[in-house]
């Protein structure tokens, strides 16, 4: 990718967590729903994760379902940033009830986890073959260096420069969308051609590609181009994931500050509201319709529900593989 400050997902280097299909057996226990709650606090990691303690991480938050794996060197305020970024992506409104319990569902069913090392060093060191060796097989890594509680603070973006973002943004929607949404709304939101936010892509990227194409004047894609992203490891279906993430966030309004636009015009080029809702209209009229409940306000990292209710949430099949 381009830019410094973010990473893509793509098969192989997603990590993942218990792809049991469903319903889950655990000690012989059959689990067709699991209760959750909209209650935030840092543990240690439980025994039942055991391999993440073997990896290196000492602590852990739940966020509905939701797993956050941290180890030594995450300083404590960029773990509960992380997961107040989590908590408000699944219940935008704060109301302690996540807003997409479809969504929800498919992501406990697989029971999906951030992992935060200290750096992107860090990562490289640890032994996650022994997670995936496990059974781990759904989830995202996310730096604490590039985790910056500072950058949206009341509504006000703090950026000091246009290269400047706070990567959970980006690195915790990954497997909301990945996992989530793509298998809630497979025929909608799916990572494969046809669908329709892949069709919403294959226009944003000036036609069909299965590959980075070459011979183009935008990094290879046709003049017509406003997503352009050139990372030869990202197959197709990552590049929907990176393709929701510019047009959410952008609608969101996380990219509209001085100088980002000529940051990220090697990749993306509508990085306000009004120029996804003119420039890019099939795919804010989709991550705007009501019935998805996608995020309408930015998370800051500030999670303050305004109630502690318990949610059942429905455990379902999962056949996939990636």
């Amino acid at each position: 990718m381009e830019l410094e400050e973010t990473k893509t997902v793509v098969p192989g280097i997603m990590l993942v967590l218990m792809g049991f299909a469903s319903p889950q057996i655990i000690n012989n226990n059959t689990i067709e729903s699991m209760e959750v709650t909209p209650k935030i606090e840092i543990v240690d990691v439980p025994s039942e994760f055991s391999v993440f303690r073997q990896v290196g991480c000492n602590r852990y938050i739940s966020v509905f379902g939701v797993h956050i794996f941290a180890t030594p060197t995450t300083p404590e305020e960029k773990l509960s940033h992380a997961a107040g970024v989590l908590a408000q992506y699944l219940d935008n409104d704060e109301d302690g009830v996540p807003d997409n319990t479809s969504v929800l569902s498919q992501l406990v069913s697989r029971n999906v986890f951030i992992i935060m090392p200290g750096t992107d060093a860090e990562m490289e060191g640890l032994e996650i073959e022994l997670v995936e060796g496990a059974g781990y097989r759904f989830g995202q890594d996310l730096y604490g260096e590039e985790t910056k509680p500072d950058f949206l603070v009341d509504g006000k973006i703090n950026a000091l420069d246009g290269g400047y973002y706070d990567g959970a943004l980006e690195e915790i929607l990954h497997p909301i969308t990945h996992y989530g949404y793509a298998n809630a709304y497979p025929e909608v939101f799916g990572t494969r051609r046809g669908t329709t936010l892949a069709k919403c892509m294959d226009a944003a990227r000036g036609g069909y590609f299965e590959r980075v194409p070459q011979g183009g004047p935008k990094s290879g894609y046709p003049a017509e181009a406003w997503y352009h992203y050139t990372d030869e490891t990202c197959d197709y279906g990552c590049m929907i994931t990176e393709y929701i993430y510019w047009a959410l966030t952008s609608i969101l309004g996380t990219q509209d500050f001085p100088g980002r636009q000529e940051h990220l015009e090697v990749e993306w080029e509508l990085n306000t509201r009004e120029r996804v809702r003119t420039g890019d209209a099939a795919v804010y009229e989709l991550l705007t319709d009501p019935q998805y409940r996608f995020p309408t306000k930015a998370p800051d990292g500030n999670y303050k529900p305004s109630a502690f209710p318990v949610t059942v949430v429905p455990i379902v099949d999962v056949n996939d593989e990636d």
